[in-house]
C-alpha cells in the first residue's frame, strides 16, 4: 500500500492543507477550478507507485482556510503558494514534475517559468487562458455572463451558462472535501481566465513542457485554448484519456498517459516512474517532517 499523509503549511494570508504518497521522483498535482487535492485521490493513488506524490487544496478551496475575507485569486498568488510548498518539502533546489489542469493548468504554466532550474517537466491540461483565442472578446463575455448570473440568481444557472465553454455538458461529480462552487464563481473564474501567460519567457522553456487535452473535449473552448498555446509555443500538444476532468474518470489510463508524456520531455534524471492501478498494492510511502497524519480524504 502506498499511505497517505497530509499537514499544513502557514503561507502569506493562507493555510495550504497538503498530501503526500509514495515515494521517488517529486511529482506536484495542482487542483483547478473549485477542485481541492480529493480530485486526484485516484490518480495520486496510481502515480505512487514510483513517485512522491504531492496534491494541496488550493488557497481558499475546502482545507486552504483563508486568514482573512474572500478576495480575488491571481494564478501568480496561487504560483507562489506552490512555490512555498515545494519549498517546504524538497528545498529550493530539490527536482519536480508539474501536472496542472484547467486553473491549476496556468498554476503549472507560471512555475515552468519561474523556476526552470526546479521544474523539470511540466504538462498542462486545458489551462482556461482564454485571451490567447482569435474570439477571446466572446467567451470573456461569456464569463462576466457567468458572474453576473452567479450574483443574481446564484451558482446554479451560473453554471448552466459556463457549460458552453465545456461543449454545453453539465460538469460531472468529482470528488471533493468540501462544496467551493460559490467561492469559484466568485473570486476564481474571472480572474483565471483573463490570465495571460507570458509567452516568451515560455518559449525559453517550451521544448519542456507539454500542452495537453481531453481525446473527448477537442471540441470544447478550454481544449481550443492548449491547442492554440501549443502552436504559439512551437510545443508538443498530448491527448489524453477521457475530457476536461480525465484524471478523475481514467485515473489509471491517465496516470500511465501522464507518465509517457514526461518521459518524452527532456529533463528526465533517472528511468519514468512506475504505475499502479488505484486500489492495488505498491511501494511503502511514509511520514513527511513532523506532525504529519494519515490522509483522511
Amino acid at each position: 500500500m502506498n499511505p497517505c499523509t497530509s499537514g499544513t503549511l502557514v503561507v502569506p494570508g493562507a493555510r495550504l492543507h497538503f498530501e503526500e504518497r509514495g515515494e521517488g521522483p517529486l511529482l506536484l498535482l495542482v487542483a483547478g477550478g473549485n477542485s481541492d487535492a480529493a480530485v486526484f485521490k485516484r490518480l495520486a493513488a496510481a502515480l505512487a507507485a514510483g513517485h512522491r506524490v504531492v496534491t494541496y487544496d488550493p488557497r481558499g478551496n475546502s482545507r486552504s482556510a483563508l486568514d482573512g475575507p474572500p478576495a480575488e485569486q491571481r494564478i501568480e498568488e496561487h504560483a507562489d503558494d506552490a512555490s512555498r510548498l515545494l519549498d517546504h518539502l524538497a528545498g529550493p533546489a530539490g527536482p519536480v514534475d508539474v501536472f496542472g489542469s484547467c486553473s491549476g493548468g496556468l498554476v503549472a504554466l507560471e512555475l515552468a517559468v519561474r523556476d526552470p532550474d526546479r521544474v523539470r517537466r511540466t504538462v498542462a491540461h486545458e489551462p482556461p487562458a482564454l485571451v490567447v483565442l482569435p474570439d477571446a472578446r466572446d467567451h470573456l463575455a461569456l464569463v462576466d455572463d457567468v458572474c453576473e448570473t452567479f450574483r443574481r440568481a446564484g451558482p446554479a444557472p451560473a453554471l448552466r451558462t459556463l457549460q458552453a465553454l465545456y461543449g454545453g455538458t453539465p460538469a460531472p461529480t468529482l470528488p471533493e472535501a468540501h462544496d467551493n462552487t460559490a467561492f469559484f464563481l466568485a473570486h476564481v473564474v474571472r480572474p483565471a481566465t483573463r490570465f495571460v501567460p507570458d509567452l516568451a519567457a515560455l518559449a525559453a522553456v517550451a521544448e519542456r513542457v507539454a500542452l495537453a487535452g481531453g481525446r473527448d473535449s477537442r471540441t470544447h473552448v478550454v481544449h481550443r485554448t492548449a491547442v492554440v498555446l501549443a502552436e504559439r509555443l512551437g510545443s508538443q500538444m498530448a491527448l489524453f484519456p477521457g475530457g476536461h476532468t480525465g484524471y478523475a474518470r481514467h485515473p489509471g489510463a491517465f496516470a500511465r498517459r501522464l507518465v509517457e508524456v514526461f518521459a518524452a520531455l527532456p529533463g528526465a534524471a533517472t528511468e519514468p516512474g512506475t504505475v499502479t492501478e488505484p486500489g492495488t498494492a505498491a511501494g511503502a510511502g511514509g511520514e513527511r517532517g513532523p506532525g504529519a497524519v494519515t490522509c483522511a480524504s
